[in-house]
């Protein structure tokens, strides 16, 4: 059934619709979208119109009218909306700032850890595997490991901050 109607109301929603689009402001490949949705919710709860060449027309007519309110009430950006990624020169400078402070902190830890966090550090993102295989030790030591690195790490920049 609603295969059949589909056929039988096409070319009349392609042109009602060809039509009204332009009065609209709408594109008209969404209003048919819209109107054809409409339809589909109507034949779910209340099964097909009696008079469904008219339904369409005033589908499309009510469809027409709703977009025409939305556009009048929406407004364009003045200008493109602000990129939340872009920052600043000022927030760059500090994130450089400490980006440096944090790598300093890590050329100075105690025995294996700053070759493990830069490792982990390292853009190339490499897998616990390929960390340990760099490094030479066990691929199961290297979480106890990374977790002793951090803590001297935090306990490093700690001091540093509150000294400052």
């Amino acid at each position: 059934m609603t295969h059949e109607l589909v056929t039988m109301l096409r070319p009349l929603l392609t042109a009602e619709v060809a039509a009204e689009a332009y009065a609209s402001g709408a594109e008209p490949g969404d209003l048919e979208q819209a109107v054809w949705l409409r339809l589909l919710e109507r034949l779910e709860t209340d099964g097909p119109p009696h008079d469904v060449h008219d339904w369409l027309r005033g589908a499309v007519r009510s469809e027409g009218r709703r977009t025409r309110r939305a556009l009048r009430l929406e407004r364009p950006y003045p200008a493109e909306p602000v990129d939340d990624t872009a920052r600043d020169p000022e927030t760059l400078a500090l994130a450089a700032a400490r980006h440096r402070a944090v790598r300093e902190a890590v050329r100075r830890l105690p025995g294996r850890c700053p070759r493990l966090m830069e490792a982990l550090l390292s853009p190339k993102d490499l897998t616990y595997r390929e960390i340990a295989g760099e490094l030479g030790i066990s691929q199961g030591s290297l979480g106890p490991e990374r977790s002793r690195c951090l803590g001297c790490l935090r306990r490093l920049l700690a001091s540093e901050v509150a000294a400052r």
